[in-house]
């Protein structure tokens, strides 16, 4: 009973995808912009969308394991839809809010110079459309590959 979580392949699927994912980003990061950036690790947003990929592989590896046609699976393709939906939706909004936000701080800085001094918002918090369908499709074969291999 202990060591059931660690024989839970849709578990590992979307933990498994969710770092793969986060590590691409690392590489990505490292080809575009020539620095190595181990922050990125656990950041939010940007290519592909980690999100999706673990959502992806646990519906993907419950489908496989349980049926496509069982109720489980409905639930875990809901949840996927659903965060991949939010992913490109509120959080990429609130995103974009956060960087009009921050760069209107940076216009009336000098209101700021003494006294209260405001914190930059994080903007990368949600994806565009292709981030989360690279991320899906990267959790689809990894859940996929969690049973082939």
């Amino acid at each position: 009973m202990f060591l059931e979580p660690f024989i839970n392949r849709p578990l590992w699927a979307a933990l498994l995808a969710s770092t793969f994912a986060q590590i691409i980003k690392v590489l990505l990061e490292m080809l575009t912009d020539k620095k190595f950036n181990p922050a990125r690790l656990l950041d939010t947003g940007g290519m592909p969308s980690a999100h999706s990929a673990a959502v992806a592989a646990l519906s993907t590896s419950i489908g496989i394991q349980e049926g496509f046609r069982s109720p489980l699976f409905a639930i875990s393709a809901i949840f996927s839809y659903l965060v991949m939906y939010d992913a490109t939706g509120i959080r990429r909004a609130a995103g974009l809010h956060a960087q009009m936000i921050n760069e209107l701080v940076q216009e009336l800085a000098h209101l700021f110079d003494e006294g209260f001094q405001p914190q930059v918002l994080k903007t990368l918090l949600g994806h565009t459309v292709p981030q989360v369908i690279i991320g899906m499709l990267l959790g689809i074969l990894v859940g996929a590959g969690m049973y082939l291999f």
